[in-house]
């Protein structure tokens, strides 16, 4: 398998529930975290354009869970490329509970997004740009995955 970008996180009190494992929705959060990480570390000039008119909006997000983790537990978030089109990307997701020297799977999710631009009320699809294409690449999961963009 292709190498991932990976974000490292110890899991604090406000993201566990009563029970004192981890709150569901900070699966979803934490691959907003990890793209987003992503995007300042390795695509910085899709930021930029971020900042005048691409959108990013995100069309879909799954998460599967295996096993729980919680409060000071480390967290690895591993982010792939899974899907490239003209005009959206689908990223994969591993959390990996990061335990000394051992590394358990706890968790899968995809995140699917289009790349909009326009004003509010009147976006279009628009390509992926070739910055992000570019800070893709390694991380695809298939090399058809970037043939077929």
């Amino acid at each position: 398998m292709s190498d991932y970008y990976e974000l490292r996180h110890t899991v604090g009190f406000e993201e566990t529930n009563i029970v004192g494992n981890v709150y569901y929705v900070n699966y979803l959060r934490w691959q907003g975290r990890c793209r987003e990480m992503f995007l300042q570390e390795k695509a910085p000039a899709v930021l930029a354009e971020v900042r005048e008119d691409l959108k990013l909006f995100t069309l879909k997000v799954d998460c599967e869970f295996y096993a729980e983790i919680t409060a000071f537990d480390v967290l690895s978030v591993r982010m792939r490329l899974e899907d490239l089109t003209q005009t959206q990307v689908q990223f994969a997701f591993d959390y990996v509970h990061l335990k000394g020297d051992e590394e358990h799977l706890i968790a899968r999710g995809r995140q699917r997004i289009a790349c909009m631009r326009g004003p509010n009320g009147a976006t279009v699809p628009t390509r992926v740009p070739e910055a992000l294409r570019a800070a893709l690449a390694p991380y695809a999961t298939d090399v058809a995955v970037l043939a077929k963009s």
